[in-house]
């Protein structure tokens, strides 16, 4: 099952819309010919010309007036983005933020490549913040960790459990609400070893371990207390363990096929235990139940605005978006709401927005775009949805967390 998500009335393939020209336009012909039978000759040729005007003019409406509908089927969410939200003391700084979430407390976790020690190629760089609730800063977390390499995702799991992966060490670290490690998954090479260095990207991609992870992006639970671990940007598949820690299984490899993944970059669960899966190279939501059953998949098609500007470099040409990432609507990061009314929200990196949808899939509402100001985002690399109407962004290129207000 492969839904395109749309909004209502959007444009249908040009395939479909050829045929349903060329539909309209044979059952047109055949009744105007019906028509200039009966009509005088000295009347046929006005009555020709305005028929082929109307031809003519419904042709346009199929072709162009759905696209036109679409742009405007989304409505745009109004938002507010709180000044200063996150308050750092004096000479400690973000670098690329790359996780952000929230305690049952409302305090704020944030990921961020700020504390880059050793060479200025592969040099390390995690650092694990906490804020209260008022944006106060509280605490660094793990200072040092052996782990610590390139931080990708950091997670709060129900019972306040703090979880981050790191695309550099292949690890998942979890660590108690008082900071304590707790549990690891996966292993650093040992830096002793000779070929000890970055992982290669052999296509295609060398067989996946039990245990072992290769450039690792994120992790969700579900009411039982099992954790769903989205592995990665070289092994392309969902990892499943349960509360303590034991290998279940996981699913998935290499491909465009329902159940594979080109990257799956983000992962979060419903009420229900469904697992949504950023298929990012795909450009596509997938979503499973708690074994790896596929269940559907979706793509967010919304136009993208013509004064668009990407955040950095060029706009994206057709070869860019064919590979995925910088496709509009291609799913960086994903974030669900609490029950009992749940969406979803999902950032991409061009046109650079956020767009709220129903679980089914259904397009409800977007924001933002590209930019360095308040309200305008680089590179949303994860989210954070403690409720319907907020949302903290973590930022890669601009070096911040933005809380939004949504007033929908």
């Amino acid at each position: 099952m492969h839904q395109q998500i749309m909004p209502a009335g959007a444009a249908p393939c040009a395939g479909r819309l050829a045929d349903m020209t060329r539909d309209a336009r044979l059952a047109m012909d055949a009744g105007n010919n019906d028509r200039l039978a009966s009509i005088p000759n000295k009347k046929q040729t006005s009555v020709f010309g305005e028929d082929i005007m109307k031809h003519w003019l419904i042709g346009l409406l199929l072709l162009t007036g759905p696209s036109a509908f679409a742009q405007q089927a989304v409505p745009t969410i109004g938002f507010d983005s709180i000044p200063n939200p996150l308050r750092l003391p004096p000479n400690l700084y973000f670098g690329e933020v790359s996780g952000v979430s929230v305690n049952s407390k409302g305090h704020v976790f944030v990921l961020s490549r700020g504390n880059t020690t050793g060479p200025a190629y592969a040099a390390a760089a995690t650092q694990l913040l906490e804020f209260d609730a008022k944006g106060a800063y509280v605490r660094e977390i793990g200072k040092n960790l052996y782990a610590w390499s390139f931080g990708h995702t950091v997670k709060v799991d129900p019972a306040d459990n703090i979880w981050v992966t790191d695309k550099g060490s292949d690890m998942v670290i979890k660590f108690d609400p008082e900071g304590r490690v707790v549990m690891v998954f996966g292993r650093k090479q040992e830096a002793s070893d000779e070929e000890t260095g970055p992982v290669k990207h052999p296509k295609p991609p060398l067989p996946a371990e039990d245990g072992r992870f290769r450039q690792v992006t994120d992790v969700a639970w579900d009411k039982a207390g099992n954790t769903f671990i989205s592995d990665g940007y070289i092994n392309s598949r969902v990892a499943k363990v349960d509360k303590n820690g034991n290998w279940l299984k996981s699913w998935g490899d290499r491909g465009k096929e329902p159940g594979q993944f080109n990257t799956p970059h983000s992962i979060a669960t419903d009420a229900k235990g469904n697992v949504y899966v950023a298929d990012r190279g795909n450009r596509r939501i997938q979503v499973f139940d708690g074994d790896g059953k596929f269940l559907r998949q979706f793509r967010i098609e919304v136009p993208v605005p013509p004064d668009a500007k990407p955040a950095i470099g060029r706009i994206p040409d057709e070869a860019m978006i064919s590979g995925g990432t910088f496709a509009p609507g291609s799913p960086w990061s994903l974030c669900i709401t609490p029950p009992p009314n749940q969406v979803l929200y999902s950032s991409d990196a061009w046109p650079g927005r956020i767009y709220k949808l129903s679980l089914e899939g259904k397009v409800l509402g977007m924001l933002g775009q590209s930019g360095k100001q308040l309200k305008q985002f680089g590179w949303i690399h994860a989210m954070a949805c403690p409720s319907e109407n907020v949302i903290y962004a973590a930022e890669l290129l601009n070096w911040r967390v933005q809380k939004l207000i949504l007033k929908p």
